[in-house]
């Protein structure tokens, strides 16, 4: 997974900026996948107040990043929204019988991911979120619908730091409220933390020179590394297992349920390696999609 994943989001990424707000979905841009969601008709789910309220506004709001190429990204000029997580969200409204032009994409920081689930501003989330026990307690997740792995960005003159077990006494950097920061708490492999609501943010203060690595998912860390490889590199091993689902309501059991059987129907169907093809697999390197975990 990791030599795939490196060599994939190398060859694909572009540059990134980091915005913030809503936005109204656009025609596919050169920057997109070109893939259309079929959109389903005369859809029921029944007992899900989510998709109720859905139906009532005519509308999807869908939560994502917009600073992570290949993945969840936003173009600073056309405004248009790209990558794998932004076509896997498509594939799930149209599912549910919602056209491109009837999503409205939020852009939700990782620290505020469970609390705009929880307050139902938007119905669900798609944006490399990664599924744990502590998070179960407060929203529901369907999938996972990818596996990544932790790494690390440095510095291309950087020697020392060539894994996580020679990260003692650097400063390292990550998102706010997310699993790869608490994981560098729990293993003790730095007492230096520095948090931003942007990955974005961290890249600039490594290059600044003011922390020493950036640490989250590989596939975002190489997307970063390969729009600006003279001055970042990613080095040592993956150190973890981030299976990314689609975060719903916690006690939406039918939506959650009806998201799991859309996903499971585009692993079968062939749409999922249509989606990965169209976006991370843009380098030729194949991919095998993870298997459904109901709960």
């Amino acid at each position: 997974m990791m030599k795939r994943t490196r060599i994939l989001v190398a060859a694909a990424m572009a540059a990134a900026l980091a915005l913030a707000g809503c936005g109204q979905e656009g025609s596919p841009g050169a920057a997109g996948s070109g893939y259309e969601p079929v959109v389903a008709q005369n859809v029921t789910v029944e007992g899900s107040p989510t998709f109720q309220a859905m139906q009532q506004r005519g509308r999807v709001v869908v939560g994502v990043k917009d600073d992570q190429p290949g993945l969840g990204f936003r173009d600073a000029t056309t405004g248009e929204f790209s990558g794998f997580d932004i076509d896997v969200a498509k594939m799930v409204a149209g599912g549910l019988g919602f056209a491109p032009d009837q999503i409205d994409w939020k852009v939700v920081p990782s620290a505020a991911r469970e609390d705009v689930i929880e307050r139902g501003e938007v119905d669900y989330y798609v944006g490399t979120y990664t599924i744990n026990d502590k998070r179960k307690q407060r929203v529901g997740f369907a999938g996972p619908y990818y596996t990544a792995g932790q790494g690390l960005l440095v510095r291309a003159d950087e020697n020392e730091i060539t894994g996580p077990q020679t990260l003692q006494g650097k400063t390292v950097c990550s998102v706010t409220g997310s699993t790869p920061i608490q994981r560098v708490r729990d293993q003790n492999l730095t007492t230096s933390i520095v948090e931003f609501q942007t990955y974005t943010q961290c890249v600039d203060q490594l290059i600044n020179g003011q922390v020493d690595a950036v640490t989250t998912d590989d596939a975002i860390l190489l997307g970063y590394a390969s729009q600006n490889p003279e001055q970042l590199k990613v080095v040592g091993e993956t150190f973890s297992e981030e299976p990314y689902g689609i975060g719903v309501p916690l006690n939406d059991t039918a939506f959650r349920t009806k998201v799991n059987d859309l996903l499971q129907t585009a692993i079968d169907d062939g749409t999922w390696k249509t989606i990965y093809d169209g976006t991370l697999g843009k380098s030729g390197t194949p991919a095998d999609p993870p298997q459904i975990e109901r709960y």
